[in-house]
């Protein structure tokens, strides 16, 4: 079994992102890219896409990126800016590892649609309870 599908397996156990339709689509050294594809469930009554959706996805690839070689890191605080509406029918988040303390660490996600428009940017502080 490949590193992606024992992690993929592992974050089975993150319910709401995998019920939301959540994927893994690549890991590294503290970091991870995972997507959703859009669909009617994912939009509010304006007809975009929630912000929920980008927010879930941000967590979702900080939680992997963060924790897939070692578990033990939750976010301690998240800071999200919406720049720009989805276009396309799939979003992207890329969580990247900025700095990594003894204790807390920081992150950064970038969520862009399939189109490759910019649709949220992310800085998450995890701490290292574990």
């Amino acid at each position: 079994m490949s590193d992606l599908d024992r992690v993929r397996e592992l974050f089975q156990g993150d319910r709401f992102a995998s019920v939301n339709g959540m994927v893994i689509d690549e890991i590294g050294d503290h970091y991870a890219k995972c997507s959703v594809t859009i669909n009617d469930d994912h939009r509010n009554a304006m007809g975009g896409v929630m912000g929920g959706v980008h927010f879930t996805l941000a967590d979702f690839a900080f939680a992997v990126a963060a924790n897939w070689q070692h578990m033990g890191t939750v976010a301690l605080s998240t800071d999200i800016a919406f720049i720009g509406a989805v276009k396309g029918d799939r979003l992207t988040a890329e969580a990247k590892l900025i700095k990594d303390g003894r204790s807390v660490s920081c992150y950064h996600v970038e969520v862009r649609d399939n189109l490759g428009n910019i649709a949220a940017d992310v800085k998450v502080v995890g701490f290292h309870k574990a």
